[in-house]
Parts: structure tokens; sequence; C-alpha cells
């Protein structure tokens, strides 16, 4: 069963995210709600994707990071930089996709909300088997 870890600060997004993960997907969906949850989760939990937010207002050491800074912490580590990171945003211009790709070196970019669940699934399945 792929595993997801979940990353979004707002709670409806988490709710929907992982109902159409769960139960169209038939994926098992984790949580991590700091950027330490996250680092401990993928290092010591399976996770096959992460699903990040891309505007998280979290701090860590001391700095305030978003979702395309916490992607290049996780691809600047050698345990973690094969990991694919699915970034997720609602502030969806054009160009955006590019600029946060290249940003953040994920691996995949999605705007919220997301229409299309069979489409979305099928995203996250092309990334887990690259």
């Amino acid at each position: 069963m792929t595993t997801i870890l979940l990353v979004d600060d707002d709670q409806i997004n988490v709710r929907v995210f992982s109902k159409v993960l769960t139960k169209l997907g038939g994926m098992e969906v984790r949580y991590a709600a700091s950027v330490e949850e996250i680092i401990q989760s993928v290092h010591s939990d399976q996770i096959d994707l992460v699903l990040l937010d891309v505007s998280l207002p979290w701090s860590y050491k001391n700095e305030t990071v978003n979702g395309i800074k916490i992607s290049r912490l996780l691809k600047s580590d050698p345990k973690t930089a094969n990991l694919p990171i699915l970034l997720v945003t609602a502030h969806a211009m054009q160009g955006d996709r590019e600029r946060f790709l290249d940003l953040s070196g994920a691996d995949g970019y999605a705007s919220k909300p997301i229409i299309d669940h069979q489409a979305f699934i099928e995203l996250i399945q092309s990334l887990v088997k690259v």
C-alpha cells in the first residue's frame, strides 16, 4: 500500500485530501504538523510520497519556512533526496508551476482545490512509480 505524508495547515484540506487518497486511491495517509514531524516521519516511516502545501506559515531553526523551503531541505538530504514530493497550492497563477518546481526541486505540482480526483490519484501514482 502506498503511504502518503500529508503536510497542510488547513484542516479542511487535510480532511478532503485524506478522504480522496484513502477512499479513491486506496492509500494510507499520515499527517505531519511541523517541520520536525516531517523530518522524523520521512526518516523513520516508510513514506512513498510527501504531499506538501506551498503556503505553510511555519518556523524551523529560527527561520520562517514554507513548502518550497521544506522541499529543498528534503531534497538536499541524501536520505530523502529521492523521495517524491508533490507541491499543492491555492495560489495557481500562470507560470507558478514551473517557478515552484524550479525553486523547490519538487517532483510535481497540483493546484487546489483538486477538481478531478481521479487525475490527482493518477498523478500521485505516476510520481511514486518513478
